[in-house]
C-alpha cells in the first residue's frame, strides 16, 4: 500500500502537471472571504477552550497538507479539498480532539508519525535528555498466552542513579513497586517517579522472584550514544568494537573522537553494534557512513523521495541535488571526518534496531560489503521533521497560545541503488539473538553477538545455540519516548514551508 517512486521515474515524468498548483489555489482565494448569504460562521458561539482547540486543529491539518509524505493517499488533505476557511473550520470542529483529527488524517499503515501536546519533552529527546532509572531493558512475554511479562536489564547508564545500585546487566526483574508486571500495567509502573525492581531468577523454563528488592528514583539524564569504545585484537587482527544507541547530533563530535581512536590504533575491521540503537537524526547518520569509509564524499548515500509537491518543488529549483544525502568530510565548524576507508563493516543488530540504523545498513551496501549479525531489524526507511505553529511551521514565532507540535513522516529513503530497507526488517546474515540465559558482558569478546561477529571476521565460525521459543520480545526501554525508533531532519525546508492560504482569520 505504501508508495515507493524511484528517482528516475520522477525525472521522466516531472514536467507533467495536471493538478493546479499551490499559487493556483492562493490565486482563487480572496484576502478576506464573504460568507455565501445566509450561512453562519462555524466559530460563531464557541467558547475561548474551543477556539483554542480550533487554532490547534488548523495547525495540524495545515501542516500535514504541507508535508505529509501520504498526503495523496489522504482525500481530506487535498489542495482542494476546502476553499474557504469557514469550510475547513466547519470540518474542523467535527473532530473532537486534536489528537483525532491527526489519526483521521494520517494512513493506517504509518506507525511512526505522531502529535505531542507538549513539546518540551520532544525538544529535550533531541539532545538525549530523557527521565530515567539509567536501567536499560527489554520485556519479554511468555509465549503461552500468558498476560504476564518479565523483563531483564540490558545495560546501565553511566553517571545514572542505577550506577550506584547493584543492579546489573542480565538481571531478571518480575515485578515493578510490589506488583507482578503484566501487559495492561507495564508501562504506568515503569514509568514511576520511584521504581522497585524485585529480582528473579531463571530456572528451567520459569522466571521466579528472590524478593530481592532495588529502588532507583527517576532522574532527568543526557545520556551519551557511545556507550562503549574499544579495540579487540584477536588471532592476529585489530578489531574496533562501537556501541552506539542513538544518532545525536549533538555528540557528533564524541563520535568523531572515537574514530580518530581506531584510526590511530590502526584497526582493520570495525563492529557496528547497533542493537539497541534506535534511529535519530539523518545527518548524524551520514556522518557515521562517512567516518566508516572515506573515499566517497560527494557521491549519493542515500536519495529521498517526498510527496509530489515537495518532490517537484526541489526538481525545479535551482539545487535538485538538495533530494540526495551525500558522504562528507566535515562536520561542525568544519572539522575533518577522522574516516577509516573500510571495504567492509559488520553490524550487530536487533528488533531494536530501526530507522537511522537501517539507513547507514542501506546505504553503505553500494560501496562496501556490509554483513549484518542478530536478528531482523525494525524495517523502517522514513524521515520525518518536526513542526511547529508558526507561518513556515518553523521553531521561531511559534504560536504561544498551545505547545502542540506534530512530527510527521516527510520522505522516504532509498540507497544510490534506489534500494529501500525491507518493510519487514533487513534479515541477518548471521542469525543469533540475544540469550537470556547468558547476556554477557557488552563489549567482552565471548558476549554471543560479539563473538559471532569476531567470528566471521577472522573466519573461526563461533557455535550459534538454537533460539528458545517459550518466550518471546514484548517491549523495551524507551518506548514512551517520542522519537522512539524514529529518523528525523533538522527543519522544515523553507522553500516550500508556507501554509496554505485560507485567508479568513480565525476569531481572536
Amino acid at each position: 500500500m505504501r508508495k515507493i517512486k524511484f528517482l528516475f521515474l520522477i525525472l521522466l515524468s516531472v514536467m507533467v502537471f495536471t493538478a493546479c498548483s499551490r499559487e493556483d489555489m492562493d490565486d482563487t482565494i480572496t484576502e478576506t472571504e464573504e460568507l455565501p448569504p445566509g450561512s453562519t460562521d462555524p466559530t460563531d458561539g464557541l467558547s475561548q477552550a474551543e477556539l483554542l482547540e480550533l487554532e490547534i486543529k488548523d495547525f495540524i491539518w495545515k501542516g500535514l497538507n504541507n508535508i505529509y509524505l501520504y498526503k495523496d493517499e489522504i482525500p481530506d488533505l487535498a489542495d482542494d479539498r476546502f476553499t474557504t476557511q469557514s469550510q475547513l473550520n466547519t470540518f474542523l470542529i467535527g473532530f473532537d480532539s486534536p489528537e483525532s483529527l491527526f489519526d483521521a488524517l494520517t494512513t493506517d499503515f504509518d506507525r511512526f508519525s505522531f502529535l505531542v501536546d507538549d513539546y518540551v519533552e520532544l525538544e529535550n529527546s533531541f539532545a538525549g535528555i530523557t527521565k530515567t532509572t539509567g536501567a536499560d531493558f527489554r520485556l519479554y512475554r511468555y509465549a503461552n498466552g500468558s498476560d504476564d511479562i518479565f523483563g531483564i536489564v540490558r545495560y546501565i547508564i553511566p553517571g545514572s542513579n542505577a550506577e550506584q545500585t547493584d543492579l546489573k546487566r542480565g538481571d531478571f526483574f518480575t515485578q515493578i513497586n510490589g506488583q507482578d508486571l503484566t501487559v495492561q500495567n507495564y508501562s504506568d509502573l515503569l514509568d514511576s517517579d520511584n521504581v522497585t525492581f524485585t529480582i528473579a531468577t531463571i530456572e528451567g523454563n520459569t522466571i521466579t522472584p528472590t524478593g530481592n528488592t532495588i529502588s532507583i528514583d527517576t532522574q532527568t539524564l543526557t545520556e551519551n550514544p557511545i556507550l562503549i569504545q574499544k579495540v579487540i585484537e584477536q588471532d592476529g587482527q585489530k578489531i574496533g568494537y562501537l556501541l552506539y544507541n542513538s544518532f545525536i547530533a549533538d555528540f557528533d563530535d564524541e563520535l568523531n573522537a572515537a574514530f580518530a581512536n581506531f584510526k590511530s590504533a590502526g584497526i582493520t575491521d570495525l563492529v557496528l553494534d547497533l542493537r539497541y540503537n534506535g534511529g535519530g537524526r539523518v545527518s548524524s547518520a551520514t556522518r557515521l557512513a562517512s567516518m566508516i569509509t572515506g573515499g566517497f564524499t560527494g557521491k549519493i548515500f542515500a536519495k529521498q523521495q517526498w510527496n509530489d509537491y515537495y518532490q517537484n518543488l526541489f526538481l525545479n529549483s535551482s539545487n535538485p541535488g538538495r533530494l540526495f544525502n551525500r558522504f562528507v568530510s566535515t562536520i561542525d565548524n568544519n572539522e575533518p571526518i577522522n574516516s577509516l576507508n573500510l571495504e567492509r563493516l559488520f553490524v550487530i543488530g536487533t528488533a531494536s534496531t530501526a530507522s537511522a540504523s537501517e539507513l547507514v545498513i542501506n546505504g553503505l551496501k553500494p560501496y562496501i560489503t556490509v554483513k549484518t549479525i542478530g536478528t531482523t531489524t525494525v524495517g523502517k526507511s522514513q524521515a520525518s521533521v518536526t513542526l511547529w505553529d508558526s507561518e513556515d511551521f518553523g521553531d521561531q514565532n511559534r504560536n504561544p497560545n498551545h505547545k502542540y507540535a506534530i512530527q510527521p513522516l516527510v520522505y522516504e529513503s532509498v540507497n544510490a541503488n534506489d534500494q529501500n530497507v525491507p518493510y519487514d526488517g533487513i534479515i541477518p546474515n548471521v542469525e543469533i539473538s540475544e540469550d537470556i540465559r547468558n547476556y554477557g558482558a557488552l563489549g567482552d569478546p565471548n558476549e554471543p553477538l560479539l563473538a559471532a561477529a569476531i567470528a566471521e571476521i577472522t573466519g573461526n565460525r563461533a557455535f550459534i545455540p538454537a533460539r528458545e521459543t517459550w518466550y518471546e520480545e514484548f517491549s523495551e526501554s524507551g518506548v514512551n519516548n517520542p522519537l522512539y525508533q524514529k529518523m528525523y531532519i533538522e527543519s522544515v525546508p523553507s522553500e516550500g514551508a508556507q501554509k496554505l492560504k485560507l485567508d479568513l482569520p480565525l476569531k481572536q
